[in-house]
């Protein structure tokens, strides 16, 4: 099973890394196909209009001068077509609800998606300034990767994960599929003179009950297949 892993953090993020670690169990072809640089939030751009540069770093490993999109792209055109599965995350933040439409984690899943290849976005809900155990994240992804390889393909549907953000004490958590939420981000903005800053909080974001954004932020980890 050859799995490409990709992000919109960068190659050189911790969270690829821990997915690394989390896919271990499953494959020996794993490859990292990957933007150079930190692209969050850049949703499903695509470069069409000037050439991407691709650094090679090992037989494995590349880095591109591109977006997630544009790193499936590639992946699947030139440098491994045979992929079967395309892994995204592990994301330094969540991507639950509306996050969908914005990320980049998010969209290098659905454009593997677009040409028949299946797909997960891990992300990991970050709450507040506290700093992510990327091991504890790796050990969770592994376990939800475990059920989620042996279900049933279902054509122009993929899988978006987001981990809860643990306190030390809290207990293990547990997979809960669920549908997306669909309420809207905050968009709150401080103004100074001409100038509008983005003041939403994340945390306070409306909330549909039993909805990703209420299972994750409770301490469970969401699972929600959504569709093209």
């Amino acid at each position: 099973m050859l799995l490409v892993l990709t992000n919109d953090d960068g190659i050189d993020a911790p969270g690829i890394q821990a997915l690394v670690q989390a896919v271990q169990p499953f494959s020996d072809q794993v490859v990292m196909i990957a933007p150079q640089a930190h692209l969050s939030g850049c949703s499903h751009q695509v470069t069409t209009t000037e050439a991407i540069q691709v650094e090679t770093r090992s037989d494995s490993e590349f880095a591109i001068a591109g977006t997630p999109a544009d790193c499936v792209r590639l992946a699947i055109s030139h440098l491994y077509p045979e992929v079967q599965w395309v892994l995204s995350g592990i994301n330094a933040g969540a991507n639950l609800g509306a996050d969908a439409y914005i990320s980049g984690t998010v969209a290098a899943v659905r454009e593997a998606t677009l040409h028949g290849i299946r797909g997960i976005a891990i992300s990991q809900y970050r709450q507040g300034k506290r700093a992510i155990d990327w091991e504890l994240a790796a050990q969770l992804t592994t376990q939800v990767l475990a059920k989620l390889f042996d279900r049933p393909p279902e054509s122009g549907t993929f899988w978006n994960v987001n981990l809860p953000h643990l306190l030390p004490e809290a207990s293990m958590p547990e997979p809960v599929f669920c549908s997306a939420c669909i309420q809207p981000l905050p968009i709150d903005y401080r103004i100074e003179g001409d100038r509008f800053y983005y003041a939403g909080n994340y945390a306070q974001r409306p909330r549909d009950p039993g909805t990703d954004v209420e299972v994750c932020f409770s301490g469970q980890i969401a699972i929600t297949q959504l569709r093209l």
